[in-house]
């Protein structure tokens, strides 16, 4: 059996390998995201076909991964648009887990600078002893 999907970019239905390719992503991974009831495509037999605004979510979930976003999250932002307060609720939610993401990422910066300030002084204590006890590096 024959699926007339048409190929251009406008078309309506897109099949797991397409979007496989567009996002660099397994269908292991997409696979998991239905699992997750995050994207809900189509199925004739045992084919997925994927619409667009299925792509477009699914743009949506991976750009909120690279983010940081928990799948628990991700689906929050998601569900939220669907109901009241739809999309100003969504977007303040947005904003707030943005707020929330930048002080965690922040707080990493932070921590970071302070081990490698320390690794630094390790690292002199280090090569001070060697030399006092005339081992060279």
């Amino acid at each position: 059996m024959a699926l007339d999907i048409p190929s251009a970019d406008s078309r309506e239905y897109y099949t797991i390998t397409d979007l496989t390719r567009e996002f660099g992503v397994s269908t292991r991974t997409i696979r998991f995201y239905e699992d997750e009831g995050l994207i809900s495509p189509l199925r004739r037999g045992r084919t997925r076909l994927f619409r667009q605004s299925d792509r477009r979510l699914l743009s949506f979930i991976l750009r909120g991964k690279r983010l940081g976003f928990s799948i628990a999250e991700i689906r929050e932002i998601k569900d939220m648009y669907k109901e009241p307060p739809g999309e100003a609720g969504q977007l303040r939610l947005l904003m707030a887990k943005v707020k929330e993401k930048r002080g965690e990422l922040e707080q990493k910066r932070r921590d970071i600078e302070e081990t490698l300030r320390e690794l630094e002084q390790v690292e002199e204590t280090s090569l001070a002893r060697l030399a006092e006890i005339g081992v060279g590096t």
